[in-house]
């Protein structure tokens, strides 16, 4: 299929499992990356600018491959909810966006190692909440337990039933991986998925 190499700078097992389906053979690699927000940058340009440091990131490890980065930050009216990493927080989080439309912003990028060649987009998830009582969102959290997943909400599993809409181009980039965005990404680097 092809003879070089396909990175995926990530060690989350939901977008190795997306990239899975495209049937590439690839490995995974730890970006390291600092995920913190520059001062005053949009939600939107922190995806993008992170999905590039990702798979520059590792980079060095494999200038001969194809490396993919990815990043998603969900917000709402200019807030930015990224992943809980608590019961608490996410509770806080489910609670600020029942019954509310929130973009989950998911930036992909496939880096070019030997030649430098960087394809970037940013593909938007508009997702519309259902108005979940206190208790519908502790039942969700203690069967679920997203506490890594941007905005608490993992629509690959229980998180579909707290959702009432999705609107976007690519259901994949909700999950973390714009595999649409990825197959022209790779036909520009003269890699046929099928």
């Amino acid at each position: 299929m092809t003879s070089v190499q396909i990175v995926l700078a990530s060690t989350s097992p939901f977008r190795r499992e997306l990239l899975a389906r495209l049937g590439l053979t690839f490995v995974t690699a730890n970006p390291a990356t600092d995920e913190t927000a520059e001062d005053g940058e949009a939600p939107e340009a922190t995806a993008l600018r992170l999905s590039e440091a990702k798979a520059r990131a590792v980079a060095a490890q494999y200038p001969e491959a194809l490396i993919i980065g990815s990043d998603q930050i969900a917000c709402l009216d200019g807030q930015v909810f990224g992943k809980p990493g608590s019961h608490d927080k996410a509770v806080k989080q489910l609670k600020t966006m029942r019954g509310r439309t929130v973009n989950f912003f998911t930036g992909l990028c496939l880096l070019n190692a030997k030649t430098g060649k960087v394809h970037l987009r940013g593909v938007p998830t508009l997702v519309t909440f259902r108005n979940l009582s206190d208790d519908q969102i502790e039942n969700y959290l203690r069967k679920e337990q997203p506490y890594n997943c941007a905005g608490s909400a993992k629509s690959e599993g229980l998180g579909i039933a707290a959702i009432a809409r999705m609107e976007g181009e690519d259901p994949n980039a909700l999950i973390g991986l714009p595999l649409i965005a990825l197959c022209d990404f790779l036909n520009n680097e003269n890699i046929s998925v099928i």
